[in-house]
């Protein structure tokens, strides 16, 4: 009896110490996905803050783009126009009424204008350039931070999902463990009070 007592006196006493390092454990789980989730969270919220951004940015460099190339495009025509004009000899203009005699192409101002143009030209080109460079490279650094982000997602989302399992195998583990200790300490409660009454009666002899 002494050696039955000793014996579920030690069972419930290692029950007891598993119960408590798994519900100890299940509880470390547990705070550790709910952090995980507020990253999740967080996460998503800076993901649809980029997207929104993105979007903007792109949207106001397709308006600037579209304004960059007309200005570039007009200004490549009146070139063109005021260059044929310029270039143009008497034989080409055979199908223009004829003019005054006192009426001559003003080369010197011609020249001026068209120097001109052509800065405005290169101003549109330089312009377009950088705004296209820009936009790329933000496009860029918007799909490697959404790579980034998307792989951070994939290894919390992993990194929850088995921590729960862990956590629920963990407290199926308390359940089941308390659930035996229970029937152990019951047992123990009898030999314990069988024990006293042989203890009385050897002491009443």
């Amino acid at each position: 009896t002494e050696a039955k007592k000793s014996e579920l006196e030690e069972d419930v006493e290692k029950m007891s110490t598993k119960i408590n390092q798994a519900a100890a454990k299940s509880e470390q789980l547990k705070e550790e996905i709910a952090e995980l989730q507020n990253q999740l969270s967080a996460l998503a919220k800076q993901q649809a803050e980029m997207d929104k951004v993105r979007a903007e940015t792109r949207a106001d460099f397709e308006v600037a783009k579209a304004d960059l190339e007309l200005g570039l495009s007009g200004v490549r025509k009146a070139l063109q126009v005021l260059r044929d004009y310029y270039a143009a000899d008497s034989a080409a203009l055979i199908q223009q009424p004829a003019k005054p005699e006192m009426h001559d192409k003003a080369t010197g101002a011609g020249t001026s204008i068209i120097g001109i143009l052509e800065v405005c030209e290169s101003d549109f080109a330089t312009n377009l350039a950088k705004e296209e460079q820009e936009e790329s490279d933000a496009q860029e650094e918007y799909e490697k931070l959404s790579q980034e982000n998307a792989l951070s997602k994939t290894a919390m989302t992993q990194d929850v999902k088995y921590k729960t399992q862990e956590s629920v195998s963990l407290d199926k583990t308390v359940s089941e463990v308390t659930s035996d200790r229970e029937t152990t300490q019951t047992e123990l409660n009898a030999v314990l009070e069988y024990y006293a009454k042989i203890k009385d009666r050897c002491i009443a002899k």
